[in-house]
């Protein structure tokens, strides 16, 4: 890739920005200096909670001892608690916070409200809606709950959709249906646990928190193929960000088809939750903090994606750090450490909120 400055604009101040180019410059993409220092300093803040997890547990390794191993270099038994106990968990971590952090990012600048995410509007739940479906109508398992997951979560997505389409989608509107949407099957929910058999009921409210614990390489297969087909195409077309956020009229007038990116950053956004959730359940609250956070540090006035899955990874892997050593001997769900984390975040937000009258 080829960086370079791009020039301000005469006579206006303007925040410095780095144009990253391909080799033959057909991709090109536009960011902000800050933004960028931001991002990469979230990603190394991962990287290095994600080396401090896999050196801690039942076995404490050194990070020397974890870093070798990565690279090739330890010993078998090292490699083996490394590579297969300790590293599918890790990565899902990673990844699945990257993919809520990028979703939450897109649905905040669709929706324009920093309640957008895809916690707040249903689809978590209706991924949770299929996951149950399989698990305690079908005795599924594994890959065949994963499948469900997705499955609940694009038709809940499509559902909200056509309920809030009335000659186009505002913005209110898909939250209010995301919210009615997200009400009446969290009652599904709730009736499939109860008539659920013990066993299966239990195993299924564990799910619905999301967790970590027990997670192999065929999740991480599945988030990281999530990302690797969505992540382009959502900062391909988060460009319109901006330019949808001054309303319609406005994006059209500059040459933004407004119907045909929306609803193209809205189904990527959609699958990147529903790969996420997929791979670890439906993690609360890291879509709709991260992109924020990551707004307060670039100093943005928009969810930047690429800082927001930065972020997203930083707090979900924080999050399984103290999930395996809150209690001692006892690894909870990272979900419920993160449903503490985002509680105390959505209090400060909305009286914050409310202290400037919106």
């Amino acid at each position: 890739m080829i960086t370079e400055p791009d020039a301000a604009a005469p006579g206006r101040a303007r925040a410095r920005q780095i144009v990253l180019r391909s080799p033959g410059g057909a991709l090109s993409l536009r960011l902000p200096a800050r933004a960028l220092l931001v991002g990469a300093v979230l990603l190394l803040a991962a990287a290095a909670i994600a080396v401090v997890n896999l050196s801690s547990g039942d076995f404490p390794i050194p990070v020397g001892d974890v870093l070798r191993s990565l690279v090739g270099q330890g010993d078998p038994g090292t490699d083996f608690i490394v590579h297969e106990l300790r590293l599918p968990r890790a990565l899902v971590a990673l990844l699945v916070g990257a993919a809520l952090g990028a979703s939450g990012a897109v649905f905040q600048g669709l929706t324009r409200n920093p309640l957008g995410s895809p916690d707040f509007v249903g689809l978590t739940v209706g991924a949770a809606t299929g996951a149950l479906v399989v698990i305690l109508l079908l005795d599924g398992s594994g890959g065949q709950v994963a499948a469900g997951a997705i499955a609940g979560c694009v038709l809940t997505s499509i559902a909200i959709y056509l309920l809030a389409f009335r000659g186009g989608t505002q913005p209110f509107r898909l939250i209010l249906m995301g919210v009615g949407v997200s009400a009446l099957l969290e009652a599904v929910n709730s009736y499939l646990i109860v008539k659920g058999r013990l066993d299966e009921a239990l195993a299924a409210q564990v799910w619905l928190i999301g967790s970590l614990s027990g997670r192999g390489w065929t999740e991480v297969t599945i988030v990281a193929l999530t990302l690797a087909a969505l992540l382009p195409v959502v900062l391909h077309y988060g460009r319109h960000l901006n330019m949808l956020a001054l309303g319609d009229d406005t994006a059209t007038l500059h040459g933004v088809r407004v119907e045909r990116s929306r609803a193209v950053l809205a189904l990527a956004s959609v699958g990147l939750a529903a790969g996420a959730t997929a791979a670890a359940g439906p993690i609360a609250f890291v879509a709709l903090a991260a992109p924020q956070l990551a707004a307060r540090l670039t100093r943005s006035p928009g969810p930047g994606i690429l800082p927001a899955a930065a972020m997203g990874a930083a707090l979900l892997s924080g999050s399984d750090w103290a999930a395996q050593r809150v209690l001692p001997d006892n690894d909870i769900p990272a979900g419920v450490v993160t449903a503490a984390i985002g509680g105390l975040y959505l209090t400060w937000l909305l009286a914050r909120e409310w202290r400037r009258g919106r």
